[in-house]
């Protein structure tokens, strides 16, 4: 029987700062890192895991589906995934990092994964484990790291932070449903074709009868339309104001550009509640 540590790698900050976190901390731990490839992920994080890879001085493992997106959602009758059926998560995600640590289950071998949630995410739950010997660690929470530890973290490293946080505040796949209406705006801006592609998803899933678009209430072809732009901006621009206007003031950062401003700026309500295996 043996031990075996693995730690999963979303492309966002947290668990790119945890991995550093339990490199720097325990050396000699033979950690297994792995990313699970969805093949709709944005480009910004496949530049973001090489260069977490020269760090770690060590591979990530990409772990893909058996079966893709297309299948899954032809198997859910052309419904799109969203907050109340995230099947997106289960068969992409979830589903692969089962299949790849069943072997070592089944031959008695004893397995440790590090989640990386934070020590001021009281309300936030990783991985439940169903096997008796997978175990789930939370090395930030017993140690008392918050979203600023976090962002310290990254930066004293030289790792830095993902390139996709310039216009979003979360990892994923290009059409994630837990994106804000102006995080849309930017996909389009930014990646085009990932917008046409979902966009083009979403004209299928509608003529099937799904009754979700990947923007609560709101379609892609409406919310496109250049006078809908225009007020989505104005719209954030102007909470952004609001954000600034209710922070004291801080003479050693008076200018609202901080890293860790990032889930205030782009808000927890529209946005929030996005999936732990994705995004952290």
């Amino acid at each position: 029987m043996a031990e075996k540590h693995v730690l999963g790698i979303s492309g966002g900050k947290d668990s790119a700062a945890l991995a550093v976190f339990v490199r720097q901390t325990q050396p000699d731990l033979e950690i297994e890192y792995f990313f699970t490839d969805t093949g709709k992920e944005l480009p910004e994080v496949y530049e973001f895991l090489g260069r977490l890879e020269g760090f770690l001085g060590k591979p990530i493992a990409r772990l893909n589906p058996r079966r893709n997106f297309d299948f899954w959602l032809r198997e859910y009758g052309n419904f799109l995934p969203s907050a109340q059926t995230r099947w997106c998560t289960r068969k992409l995600k979830l589903a692969p990092f089962e299949q790849w640590i069943r072997p070592a289950l089944a031959s008695g071998d004893k397995v440790t994964s590090y989640v990386a949630i934070r020590s001021d995410e009281d309300y936030r739950e990783g991985y439940t484990s169903t096997h008796e010997n997978l175990k789930v660690s939370l090395p930030f929470r017993e140690a008392g790291i918050d979203k600023k530890g976090v962002f310290d973290i990254l930066e004293s490293s030289g790792v830095g932070i993902p390139k996709y946080y310039d216009w979003r505040s979360r990892s994923g796949c290009t059409f994630c449903f837990f994106q804000q209406k102006i995080e849309w705006v930017r996909l389009k801006e930014r990646h085009p074709e990932a917008f046409e592609e979902a966009k083009a998803y979403e004209k299928n899933a509608l003529e099937h009868g799904s009754p979700f678009t990947w923007s609560k209430g709101e379609p892609l072809k409406e919310l496109e339309k250049p006078q809908r732009v225009v007020q989505i901006i104005a719209d954030f621009e102007l909470r952004k104001a609001r954000e600034a206007s209710r922070r004291p003031v801080n003479p050693l950062r008076p200018v609202l550009d901080s890293q860790d401003d990032i889930d205030d700026l782009y808000g927890e309500d529209e946005g929030g509640g996005a999936c732990v295996v994705c995004h952290k």
